[in-house]
């Protein structure tokens, strides 16, 4: 598979503007996703009918959250000439699939994220970053929105093609990764899907209402999802559908892969995902321990923390691989955030590709480039 820049979209304007324009020019990926995903849910047991049930049940969870979300996700459906549902699908894919798994071995997406604090770094600006480990076809599925809003901040976001948000920054400095977690919680009550929440602190404009969307919003799926601010500020927010557990930076760092750490949440909840994910026990260490004895730390250090091949292929830095269900996976793409800067840098297939991308806040076009 080529490892191809994943492509740049301008939106702009209100949200059925946005989302006409995002539709028609991710299309053919948005597409793409959706028969990886239709398949996948097939070979769980679920039919087209079924399918298509799951999506409208996960619409009207959106449309009570937020009816200007809702509305965009009807528009990118226009614009890309599909079903509503559809790109409900797309938002709300892992509280679906996780609802049709039969068993562990349908683990959802890894990742391992970090955040450095200005105290840590060589020019003193906070660092974050993220491997995303799920779907190798995914590569092909993802896209970058650069997005000016008429009332919030405007934001850089990766994510996949029809989804809201996954990862990014915004103008008001805020940084966001997020990676999988789970526990006996997961499926039992209705909540909100993921994207829309990681959509909301990306709007934020201030930090506290960020916190405030993962720590307050309900959700039907567990997840870990890191939040840093540019002025030295990050946190680790380990949430389960109706409570979260707030980790913070040791020696101006912060590690996450994707089993729980905080033990108040291992004492309240029964961790059910470590046993699809083993390797999270030594990714999460490899990650940590490179970056505690690398200082001062820029972002080629971040970047060469990522790409950590220990214990190939089920590594940090994972090459296209079979896992327990019998998925093509890897890590679909190294995502490096500068906040303060307004940048975002991203390499798909990091394992087999080290060619970054940097995205710009500020404007102008995606561009190749380097560092370290």
């Amino acid at each position: 598979m080529a490892a191809e820049p994943f492509p740049l979209i301008e939106l702009s304007g209100s949200p059925e503007a946005r989302g006409r324009r995002y539709g028609a020019e991710a299309a053919e990926r948005i597409r793409l996703g959706l028969g990886h995903y239709q398949a996948q849910l097939e070979r769980l047991g679920l039919d087209a009918g079924a399918v298509r049930q799951a999506a409208r049940h996960q619409l009207r969870a959106i449309a009570g959250f937020d009816d200007a979300h809702a509305a965009e996700i009807r528009a990118i459906a226009e614009g890309a000439g599909v079903e509503t549902e559809d790109i409900a699908l797309l938002n709300a894919r892992t509280e679906i699939l996780r609802q049709a798994r039969r068993g562990p071995e349908e683990a959802p997406d890894g990742c391992t994220g970090a955040v450095l604090l200005p105290a840590v770094t060589r020019d003193g600006r906070l660092l974050h970053g993220q491997n995303w480990d799920w779907k190798v076809e995914c590569a092909e599925t993802s896209v970058v929105l650069r997005v000016r809003q008429e009332n919030g901040p405007d934001y850089l976001t990766f994510t996949e093609a029809g989804g809201l948000a996954r990862s990014g920054i915004n103008d008001a400095g805020i940084g966001l990764t997020a990676n999988n977690l789970e526990c006996e919680r997961d499926g039992q009550t209705d909540g909100v899907p993921l994207p829309l929440i990681r959509r909301r602190v990306l709007e934020s404009a201030d930090l506290a209402l960020a916190l405030h969307a993962v720590r307050a919003t309900p959700k039907s799926a567990s997840n870990n999802m890191m939040l840093s601010h540019a002025r030295g500020f990050a946190a680790s927010l380990e949430c389960a559908p109706d409570e979260s557990f707030a980790l913070l930076p040791e020696n101006g760092i912060l590690v996450h892969a994707n089993h729980w750490l905080s033990p108040a949440a291992l004492a309240r909840l029964r961790d059910t995902g470590l046993d699809a994910t083993p390797d999270s026990l030594y990714r999460q260490e490899r990650v940590r321990s490179h970056l505690a004895t690398r200082a001062p730390l820029g972002l080629a250090e971040l970047r060469d923390a990522f790409v950590d091949d220990f214990g190939s292929p089920w590594s940090v830095c994972r090459p296209p691989r079979r896992g327990l269900s019998g998925n093509l996976t890897a890590t679909v793409a190294m995502i490096l955030l500068d906040p303060g800067q307004g940048e975002l840098w991203a390499a798909p297939l990091p394992a087999v590709n080290r060619r970054f991308t940097r995205y710009r806040l500020a404007g102008g076009p995606a561009e190749a480039a380097t560092f370290g």
